[in-house]
């Protein structure tokens, strides 16, 4: 695609609630676009205030690496007939980073800017952005340079008339650029006008230094107050490892002039020799047939990698690179081998040695080595008369850009089990939509029955594993009414259809289809606000009809209405809302930009648990899996290592502090069963609150893995090291972050109840998981769950326990409060009470220091707790959980599947159990409303005379609070309450008893 043929879509839909300007009540408004020195204008819409122009117009885009830095400026202004003038009414100006490709594009309504300070502008523009390379969009004839704004009342020439009309005919395949890089995507055009704003992501690399120092012991970190302690054992430490930036003491790294800046700074550098097999040629037919079926072993000591053998070719091709940790070899030669596959014993066929000592050493950015031709040698060292191999090999770290597709030697005996299951990769989770199925009603239904009436639903459904359906209508009509929503989740790209069928239910548990509607979701609408979608009539296709394009052509008169959109200004939940890791909207026009840059070194485990055995032995072949937003990292499989080392290292933008990165560890199945569909299994996982990092800060600790096994309780299972860095690019967005709501403006406008989002949740996991599962190599459904704590919402007796205690901590404060109180009413301390006395004397007289005064007490003791603030990130705890003394029966019911497989004599056991925590729980609830009814008894007259002596007692008391001043009411009622005990009676005061005998409603209970 040529640099030149982009172009810059602008559609001028609407405005909004304009001012007037005409000193008539209205304004005869136009709009003049401008981009990079090109000029456009709309027709004049004469007195309307709400206009509307759908026109649209192409500027030529001369250089699509400048823009980013380029502004689309849209200037609305009022055509003043008498004097051959203009007036300003609003612009709108978008930045570059905001332009996305047509699929994405949408229309947003954009609030009028003032030009200055003394403007008066109200009212929204409706414009829809986007970047084509349709070579048959022609450019738009721009404005003369010293035109007036009154000249011409006609549209600016377009050879498209309308974005609407025309692209809706043109579907076509076309190729855009990806801002701000040059990297092509394929896009295709859609009718409905789809939502989005890409925000351009750059990369930023930091060089840290470096010291060679003797290696620090780790250090236990305590994270909570000492009433939440627990077990050394299970504490997170820090460590001081040297990184490939350094050695990092006290979350800085250090390093001397010597040590090498690197873009893999957060994790140990590891030098690989890397062996790239291309191909080979001319070789030596070895069967009597003539023919040759070739595979490459390389080896090198005790470690060996083979390619695939290619049957029946003798200038074979492979282009498959081997990496064999150095730190493990303990040979100096390294021996390329050719043999012939046979079913007996592979023949020989040549080699090639390689001295390591003269291995060249290659360090990105280093251009790749070129692979080069080598005659084949016999095992004597004699150059054989055929055959040539083209190899290329050298020496690098984990930064060289074959080392994530390459066969390790730490990782798999054959590459056919490395290709598929242990290599590490990188996924991204698919863009989540929400699909609002508004069914209005149904006309002309033709049952079954002409004799009666039908008693209709429409049951709705996406895939196999959604399916809605509205209440059954039971009207005597044929044009039932329903107006009910319905609501899905969809990913992109588009698979499955939404398909809508009408049923009559003629009888108990029988229901016959009238009709159905198919609609391809990629046509349908898209919306990044709460605008009202146009609804629709769909023709309903009999049910009887199988072929489609019988279905087209036999249609009958009953028809269905419809709204049906994709919601973009939602975030699709897809994990729980506490572990929350990416809260932007799904339309990407909404997105804000990143503030900062996360980056995660995934160096080693230590100590791990077998999770299976091996040769007699128990073992693990583990990897890594890393979840921030949209971006799943994976390890490499280190196999038959209980204390493996990975030294990955990631990088994550960051758009939101309130998120969570969540990184497992788990045991490959994969490989050890030759690749059968076995679970992996969980070994632990560590989530990390990005709010609690400081910014530039490297924190490097040893996580232990905690898991809760039935029916032992919480087993540590290892430690993982991590190095973990937080980068902050804006710090005013950051704060800027902290003032706007946590879920997009949707979530608020119209909000969904808990039980659609409990119910929406499960689908988007569902959904992620297939598509994770369709990756190569695949990532488990049982990993996706794992990560995403599908199960969060399930009851258990151990998390209710936990969140209990967790709400008596949270108000033990109050409760320390209340009884200091207590102290001093009762005077326990003589001294302190008369000290609060004339503090308390004082705030009344002089009420304007109360609130200056709590404020500065509250800085001050902020102060004072930055000396203990935390220097980690919190972990896991083990008492915080209820899980040191868990009851064994109790965690056996948390483990349980849904619904119950136990035994009716143990289910009936736990649900008496669990009636008897619920009784007491219903007491406490029952306790609560009985008070607030006794406070609305006060003027219900339910006790004529108790609220006939409540109003007396308020004409009284207000009465002498008119008379007397506050001060003076509130110093006798403060030392009332702080009186001396000899002034105390040992029984409840008289309001108390007055307000325990107003009448409630427990006695109008069942």
């Amino acid at each position: 695609m040529a640099m030149s043929k982009l172009k810059l879509g602008v559609d001028v839909v609407s405005a909004h609630d304009l001012v007037p300007k005409d000193g008539q009540g209205s304004s005869s408004a136009f709009v003049e676009v401008h981009f990079d020195g090109q000029r456009f204008r709309t027709t004049i819409k004469e007195k309307d205030l709400s206009p509307v122009w759908n026109e649209s117009f192409y500027f030529n885009i001369s250089d699509p690496s400048t823009l980013p830095h380029l502004t689309l400026d849209a200037y609305i202004y009022s055509s003043i007939q008498a004097t051959h003038s203009r007036s300003f009414l609003g612009k709108v100006s978008i930045n570059g980073t905001s332009f996305v490709p047509y699929s994405d594009a949408v229309i947003l309504h954009y609030p009028l800017e003032k030009r200055g300070i003394f403007s008066r502008v109200r009212g929204e523009l409706g414009l829809k952005v986007y970047i084509t390379d349709d070579p048959s969009i022609k450019s738009s004839s721009p404005l003369p340079a010293a035109e007036d704004a009154q000249a011409h009342n006609q549209p600016v020439p377009s050879p498209v008339p309308s974005a609407f009309s025309n692209i809706k005919k043109d579907r076509s395949r076309h190729t855009f650029h990806h801002l701000p890089n040059s990297g092509h995507h394929h896009h295709q055009h859609q009718p409905p006008l789809a939502p989005a704003v890409a925000g351009p992501h750059h990369e930023t690399k930091y060089g840290v230094d470096e010291m060679r120092a003797e290696a620090q012991p780790p250090k236990l970190v305590r994270m909570y107050s000492t009433s939440s302690t627990q077990p050394v054992e299970f504490a997170l430490k820090e460590t001081s490892p040297f990184l490939g930036g350094g050695r990092v003491v006290g979350g800085r790294v250090l390093r001397t002039d010597k040590a090498a800046s690197s873009t893999y700074d957060l994790v140990e550098q590891m030098h690989f020799l890397f062996v790239r097999v291309v191909k080979a040629r001319d070789l030596p037919a070895m069967d009597v047939t003539g023919s040759l079926d070739p595979f490459v072993e390389v080896r090198i000591g005790n470690y060996k990698g083979i390619t695939k053998h290619i049957e029946k070719q003798q200038n074979p091709m492979w282009n498959v690179v081997f990496a064999f940790s150095k730190e493990r070899m303990q040979a100096s030669l390294l021996e390329v081998v050719v043999k012939d596959k046979d079913l007996v014993k592979d023949d020989f066929v040549g080699l090639v040695r390689f001295d390591l000592n003269e291995v060249p050493m290659r360090v990105p950015p280093d251009s790749p080595l070129a692979p080069e031709w080598y005659r084949l040698e016999d095992k004597k060292g004699e150059k054989i008369n055929k055959g040539e191999l083209m190899l290329a090999v050298w020496v690098g770290t984990q930064a060289d850009e074959a080392f994530p597709d390459a066969w390790h030697s730490d990782a798999a005996d054959s590459l056919a089990a490395a290709s598929t299951f242990i290599r590490s990769k990188v996924y991204h989770a698919p863009r989540l939509w929400y699909v609002r199925v508004n069914v209005v009603e149904a006309q002309d239904l033709v049952p079954t029955e002409k004799s009666r009436f039908p008693e209709v639903y429409v049951k709705a459904q996406i895939g196999s594993n959604q399916a809605m359906r509205t209440k059954v209508v039971q009207a005597r009509t044929f044009n039932p009414v329903w107006n009910e929503d319905l609501l899905f989740v969809a990913a992109e790209p588009f698979e499955d259809h939404l398909v809508l069928t009408v049923e009559d239910r003629v009888g108990p548990g029988k229901d016959e289809i009238i009709g159905r509607v198919i609609i391809p979701l990629s046509i349908v609408e898209r919306r990044a606000d709460d605008r009202i979608i146009h609804s629709r009539w769909f023709n309903l296709e009999k049910p009887v009809a199988v072929d489609m394009d019988q279905l087209k052509k036999d249609k009958f008169a009953s028809k269905l209405h419809l709204r049906v959109c994709l919601d973009g200004g939602y975030h699709v939940l897809d994990e729980s809302t506490h572990y929350s890791s990416d809260l932007r909207p799904t339309a990407k026009q909404l997105w804000k930009p990143s503030i900062g840059v996360l980056e995660l070194g995934i160096l080693k485990a230590v100590g791990l648990h077998p999770m299976k055995t091996r040769d007699g032995r128990g073992t693990s072949d583990t990897y890594c899996v890393a979840k921030y937003g949209h971006k799943w990292v994976r390890t490499r499989t280190i196999v038959d290592n209980l204390s493996p080392k990975y030294n990955e290292q990631d990088t994550w933008e960051v758009f939101d502090p309130a998120t969570v990165l969540t990184v497992g560890v788990f045991d490959n199945s994969s490989s050890s069963n030759g690749g059968s569909s076995s679970k992996d299994l969980k070994i632990g996982k560590v989530r990390i609150r990005i709010s609690t990092l400081e910014t530039g800060r490297v924190y490097t600790h040893a996580y232990p893995l905690l898991v809760l096994h039935p029916p032992n309780g919480v087993k540590k299972m290892g430690e993982l090291h991590l190095a973990i860095r937080f980068s902050c690019t804006s710090f005013a967005n950051m704060l800027y972050v902290y003032s706007r709501p946590l879920l997009p403006k949707m979530h608020y406008v119209r909000p969904f109840s808990v039980v659609q989002l409990d119910m929406l949740r499960h689908h988007a996991v569902t959904i992620v998981a297939a598509r994770l599962a369709r990756a190569e190599p695949p990532l488990g459904k049982e990993v996706v769950e794992y990560m995403s704590d599908v199960d969060s919402h399930l009851w258990s007796m151990r998390k209710s326990k936990a969140n209990f205690f967790r709400l008596m901590s949270v108000l033990s404060g109050l409760f320390a409060v209340g009884q200091w109180f207590a102290g001093i009413c009762m005077w326990r301390n003589p001294v302190t009470t008369v000290l609060v006395h004339v503090l308390y004397i004082m705030l009344v007289c002089f009420p304007e220091l109360i609130l200056p005064t709590s404020l500065l007490y509250m800085f001050l003791i902020g102060l004072w707790n930055f000396r203990y603030r935390p220097r980690c990130p919190p972990h896991m705890n083990t008492k915080i959980s209820q899980a040191e003394a868990v009851h064994p029966d109790e965690l056996d019911e948390e483990f349980d599947s849904f619904p119950t497989c136990r035994s009716p004599e143990l289910v009936r056991l736990r649900y008496d159990r669990l009636r008897s925590v619920a009784g007491r729980i219903q007491t406490v609830v029952g306790d609560i409303a009985t008070q607030g009814e006794r406070c609305q008894s006060l003027l219900s007259w339910r006790d004529p005379r108790a609220t006939a002596i409540f109003l007396t007692f308020c004409l009284v008391a207000a009465i002498l609070l008119y008379v007397t001043p506050f001060q003076v009411v509130a110093a006798l009622a403060g030392i009332y309450i702080m009186r001396h005990p000899r002034f105390r009676r040992r029984l409840p005061s008289a309001p108390i008893n007055f307000f325990r005998r107003l009448p409630a409603r427990p006695d109008s209970m069942l």
